[in-house]
């Protein structure tokens, strides 16, 4: 009888996160391909089979063991953990990135423009409506401020003054909030998205190996974001004063050309450089000294 192939169960968050993440894994290699009729979404790689869970659901599916491993916001997995603080999850990779941009995100405590609140402690015995109840309830607890906190079902910023005084939501730019007069007067926590995985399939050493490949190209996708390469070649005569200009993500590789028969040795450089200095840099190359300038993209970086 022949064995059954070792296979991956892969959470993958469902919503906001989910352009963002199938995006992310393309940049590491892996090509997720996502139907609207399907939560299975099909993957060219065989060693995984993927799933499209809710980011909120994701922490309890991880360890039940319906799936081995999964991405989901570190905010998700602390609401889980306030339930179940024994729960066998264990933490892989931090991936930096969210569904706007590549940072964290806030969950900030935000009142009314022109409500009389200026921090937590003013909300005693007042209403907060959020999706994240049991990080909020500790929150305030910490602070020993009794409120009424309520689980919104969405659209969480429409709700004061009306239906709740105060509101509990995530947000990265603040832009939503201020659309709906909203000011922030405290941040309860920062949150990225994490990789965590089962403690019992850990034990599995190719189900460790693989969970441990997999986070190493997601991080080496997210460190070339907003990175390209840069080669070029220079004069030895002018080397120092393109080097000096040249920032690197440790030192640049200087490489000597085969030499031509009367004429000065000449140098290949090859380095990483922000993508936004390369318009103001590569002028300043040029006049440097500097010839053969080439810029490429990068997929991967493994520090």
């Amino acid at each position: 009888m022949t064995p059954k192939p070792n296979k991956l169960r892969l959470g993958i968050p469902k919503g906001s996160l989910q352009d963002a993440t199938v995006q992310l894994f393309g940049r590491a290699g892996f090509n997720i391909y996502v139907s609207s009729r399907s939560y299975f979404p099909s993957i060219d790689d065989p060693e995984i089979e993927c799933m499209l869970i809710r980011a909120q659901e994701m922490a309890r599916y991880v360890a039940d063991g319906v799936i081995d491993a999964g991405l989901t916001g570190q905010d998700w997995i602390a609401e889980y953990k306030a339930s179940k603080p024994a729960a066998p999850l264990v933490p892989i990779a931090d991936l930096i990135y969210a569904k706007q941009s590549f940072g964290k995100v806030r969950w900030v405590l935000a009142v009314p423009e022109d409500s009389p609140f200026q921090k937590a402690e003013d909300l005693e015995g007042k209403t907060v409506a959020t999706e994240l109840v049991r990080a909020t309830e500790a929150y305030f607890a910490a602070k020993s401020v009794k409120v009424n906190v309520e689980f919104s079902w969405g659209a969480t910023e429409v709700k004061p003054p009306v239906l709740a005084d105060a509101i509990v939501e995530v947000t990265e730019t603040g832009s939503s909030l201020r659309a709906n007069r909203l000011r922030i007067i405290d941040t309860l926590m920062e949150s990225n998205t994490q990789l965590i995985a089962n403690t019992q399939s850990l034990e599995s050493a190719w189900t460790r190996t693989k969970i441990d490949n997999v986070a190493l190209l997601l991080n080496a996708a997210i460190e070339a974001q907003g990175r390209v390469g840069l080669m070029l070649n220079v004069g030895v005569s002018n080397m120092k004063a393109v080097l000096a200009l040249l920032p690197a993500l440790q030192r640049p590789t200087v490489s000597p050309l085969s030499p031509i028969e009367n004429e000065e040795d000449w140098v290949a450089v090859n380095t990483i450089i922000e993508e936004r200095t390369v318009r103001e840099l590569i002028p300043r190359l040029k006049n440097a000294g500097a010839t053969g300038i080439v810029e490429y993209p990068l997929n991967k970086i493994v520090l």
